[in-house]
């Protein structure tokens, strides 16, 4: 699906997603991610929803966020708490959706002005 923003230019935003990946300001990503408004795309080292453990959440609490929302894939899947322990003791929000929906969800909150971070889990091709 294409999305389209005129009032973001300066930040990251969603401009299209689909099963395979997502596009940044019409830069297409086929891998997992973490997305601030601010700053460059950095690349995740997740290649499964599955395969998440709390290391991989400490990326994304450097970056001191106020709530992020976490793309599961192609389906809605819900993160243990264990896992993001650490973001909920510095009471950062974790928002677990589909990889759609999440891309939805952020723009509107980086539109919004929220400090918001993006995860997406997005499996390599086999």
């Amino acid at each position: 699906m294409k999305l389209h923003s005129t009032e973001t230019k300066q930040y990251q935003t969603v401009t299209a997603y689909d099963e395979d990946g997502v596009e940044l300001n019409a830069i297409r990503f086929d891998h997992s991610l973490v997305v601030l408004p601010e700053t460059e795309p950095a690349p995740w080292p997740v290649t499964s929803f599955e395969a998440l453990t709390a290391a991989d959440f400490e990326q994304i609490d450097a970056t001191r966020p106020d709530v992020v929302i976490l793309g599961t894939g192609e389906r809605q899947r819900f993160i243990h708490p264990k896992l993001i322990a650490a973001l909920t003791a510095r009471r950062i929000g974790v928002e677990c959706m589909d990889n759609q929906a999440a891309c939805r969800t952020y723009n509107i909150l980086m539109a919004e002005g929220r400090k918001v971070a993006l995860a997406l889990v997005i499996p390599p091709k086999s």
